[in-house]
């Protein structure tokens, strides 16, 4: 299980939409799926699932939250790699059109021969790029953060943050608007990607009018095998208290996280109905989690 994994909050569609995106993605899968009972939004399935082996979760809890292009996903589809990268590309194009809306068309770009950002019909944004073999290669999907409004001009900021909480980091890519495109500074960054834990993330800057912004629709589980690594990630990311609930915490940039036991993952896969039942309970109490009183919990003490 990779350290850190993207999160995606639906209101009733987290079992089609998985369903969807592996049917969109080459070797992808659903991989397990549960329902937590009597949460505060009801009756919530929670699917995992595998997109080009990149793994995610998502859950159905009620109309709260809404993606936006805030959170985006890179994918790359590199010609060194498939002499049919990009007939690829279109195809996954087309797919994730249906129903969707296109941010910026599917066309050449200065930086690329072929690249689009679409909206799906869930919402969810995809960058999609007929990406340069030269360099070190990157995966296929890539987490993407744009900073806007108020937190425009902190993507260097917050990118060298994140580095220092995380291990197994560095910095990639590094490319800063020039003078003269205005509305955005010079110096900003226009582009840049960073390893956290071994898996690549990508950032920018954007100054142009966005009426969004990071948001609870997609937020990033932090897998932790102690308490000691909760309790580190927890003292390190929170910035809002009165936003800690059931794991979660928003950082001082307003990206959202969810700092949870490896254990858990497995109790809530392997567990009998009573069992998750009553460690859903518990963590439905917790604004950090605890991992002996989620145990104790889940077997009956």
């Amino acid at each position: 299980m990779e350290k850190i994994m993207p999160h995606l909050w639906f209101d009733k569609e987290a079992r089609e939409a998985a369903g969807f995106y592996c049917e969109a993605f080459p070797k992808s899968r659903i991989t397990n799926v549960i329902t937590l009972h009597d949460t505060p939004s009801g009756d919530c399935d929670v699917v995992s699932f595998e997109l080009s082996g990149r793994p995610f979760m998502s859950i159905s809890a009620g109309p709260l939250f809404k993606f936006n292009p805030s959170i985006s996903f890179i994918v790359n589809f590199d010609p060194s790699k498939s002499k049919n990268a990009q007939e690829n590309l279109d195809k996954l194009w087309e797919k994730l059109s249906q129903g969707g809306t296109a941010l910026m068309p599917l066309q050449t770009y200065p930086f690329s021969e072929r690249y689009g950002w679409i909206q799906d019909k869930y919402g969810l944004s995809w960058q999609l790029i007929l990406s340069d073999s030269k360099g070190e290669e990157r995966p296929f999907i890539i987490p993407s953060l744009m900073f806007v409004g108020s937190a425009c001009g902190k993507a260097e900021q917050a990118t060298n943050f994140y580095m220092s909480v995380f291990k197994n980091t560095k910095r990639g890519t590094i490319a800063r608007y020039p003078q003269g495109m205005d509305p955005d500074n010079e110096g900003t960054i226009m582009f840049t990607d960073l390893m956290l834990e071994g898996q690549w993330f990508a950032s920018m800057d954007s100054a142009h009018m966005h009426n969004f912004a990071f948001n609870e629709a997609i937020s990033f589980i932090v897998s932790c095998n102690t308490q000691e690594e909760i309790d580190y990630y927890w003292d390190n990311l929170s910035a809002v208290p009165e936003a800690e609930q059931c794991g979660w915490l928003k950082d001082k940039y307003g990206v959202w996280w969810q700092i949870v036991p490896a254990a858990m993952n497995e109790m809530m896969q392997k567990g009998t109905p009573a069992q998750i039942a009553r460690l859903t309970q518990a963590f439905l109490q917790m604004k950090k989690f605890d991992i002996a009183k989620l145990k104790e919990a889940y077997n009956g003490r």
